[in-house]
């Protein structure tokens, strides 16, 4: 789950072949697994000269004295999801949406409502014919009726988001 964590930082706002040279540079620095004391023994300019910013740096310096201090739990067995998500956006550079799809596709969790994720948001509205699709504050209580497995409608509002464009660019 750290290394997860570590990808997710480093891939933030960045596109996906600049993220995958720089993600694999730093994984080169580290022989074996990655974990918090491997990452924190590489020095500033180690971590520059792999390509990060001085800001992901010290995001990845943050998750890993975290997660060694225990604030931030990688397994998450026996935290409830808002836990979870809430010691994760003490890391500098997480927030909610990076913690969300954290407990989705990393623990795995049935019943997390991106309601920020703009594609979920999309997905709704096409599902359901809310034009505009519907913001995260609207979209918020929509999503109670999917109760246990809210991961699930979230996935399935992707795939409409999907099968739309997959649609349109069929048109053209």
């Amino acid at each position: 789950h750290f290394g997860a964590l570590v990808r997710a930082i480093v891939f933030q706002q960045l596109a996906g072949a600049a993220a995958n040279a720089i993600h694999g540079r730093l994984r080169a620095l580290v022989p074996g697994a990655l974990t918090p004391e491997s990452l924190l023994a590489l020095t500033d300019e180690e971590l520059r000269g792999a390509g990060l910013s001085g800001s992901k740096a010290a995001s990845l310096r943050d998750l890993s004295a975290k997660v060694l201090d225990g604030t931030v739990a990688l397994g998450g067995s026996g935290i409830a999801d808002e836990e979870v998500v809430a010691r994760l956006v003490t890391v500098r550079g997480i927030g909610r949406w990076t913690a969300e799809m954290f407990l989705m596709f990393e623990l795995r969790r049935l019943d997390v409502w991106p309601v920020d994720d703009l594609g979920v948001r999309q997905g709704y509205g096409l599902v359901w014919g809310i034009d505009p699709p519907p913001g995260a504050s609207r979209l918020e209580p929509l999503g109670d009726r999917f109760r246990p497995y809210r991961s699930v409608a979230a996935r399935y509002c992707w795939e409409a988001v999907a099968i739309a464009r997959r649609a349109d660019t069929a048109l053209r």
